[in-house]
């Protein structure tokens, strides 16, 4: 029996890299899967290449309507929810003094307001005992150039689930934060090769993240191995943060 065994899940920004192999490693431990994602051929394909016990729901965490869609497909299929890994994030690079109120807005809608309503509009379907896991990133706590707004919207999502777990304990469901470093995803197929070695160089583990380990910390706090966990930032970054 797998560690997900008759779950419901469901995991936004799960059409590529850590939300697609997080989808897969949930589906092989049991559980049924509920990908949300923007682009709508990138979904399909999502969905056919996880294979069996998903459904694929076109949206974006930034329109509420979106979510709502989302949840109601749940509803009347399952009924219920037990874990949300609130993955879907957006980042964009400029420094203090050439930050725009668009760039601000777009990145905090997605990253902070998109990430709140996904796990608010959850409540109502999420069963006692429930996993709630959310996506933050090491430039939360670390200042680096030019990330001054992604950095600051990470940062809130670390302070929401320290908010979470205290509200949250009536009903025994688990808030907890994924902080990734530097991951091997489609995101970085546009940098340079020295852009990368220059990555690669800061972190101690000498090598970048992959998919896949990301989708077993998610796994880890989904399950029941982790039932005495809560309120933790866990950082899997190969130790960029730690040192």
């Amino acid at each position: 029996m797998g560690k997900l065994q008759d779950k419901v899940a469901v995991i936004t920004g799960g059409t590529s890299g850590m939300g697609l192999a997080t989808a897969k490693r949930f589906v092989a431990e049991g559980a049924y899967v509920y990908i949300m994602g923007r682009r709508r051929t990138e979904l399909e394909a999502a969905v056919k290449a996880i294979g069996r016990n998903v459904t694929g729901v076109a949206g974006d965490v930034a329109r509420l309507a979106d979510l709502d869609t989302l949840y109601e497909t749940v509803r009347a299929a399952k009924g219920h929810v037990d874990v949300v890994f609130a993955n879907a994030g957006v980042g964009e690079v400029a420094p203090l003094g050439a930050i725009s109120s668009e760039q601000y807005e777009r990145i905090f809608g997605v990253n902070v307001r998109g990430t709140l309503f996904t796990v608010q509009k959850a409540l109502p379907l999420m069963r006692e005992g429930g996993s709630i896991i959310l996506t933050g990133s090491i430039a939360g706590v670390k200042g680096l150039p030019g990330f001054d707004v992604y950095s600051a919207s990470k940062a809130a999502i670390r302070s929401f689930v320290r908010t979470w777990t205290v509200e949250l304990k009536d009903r025994r469901i688990r808030a907890n934060v994924i902080s990734p470093g530097t991951i091997d995803t489609p995101i970085l197929a546009g940098l340079p090769k020295d852009a990368i070695a220059q990555l690669v160089a800061t972190i101690p583990m000498g090598r970048m993240g992959e998919s896949e380990e990301i989708a077993s910390a998610a796994l880890f706090l989904a399950c029941a191995d982790s039932s005495f966990v809560t309120g933790i930032e866990l950082f899997v970054d190969g130790g960029t943060a730690q040192v």
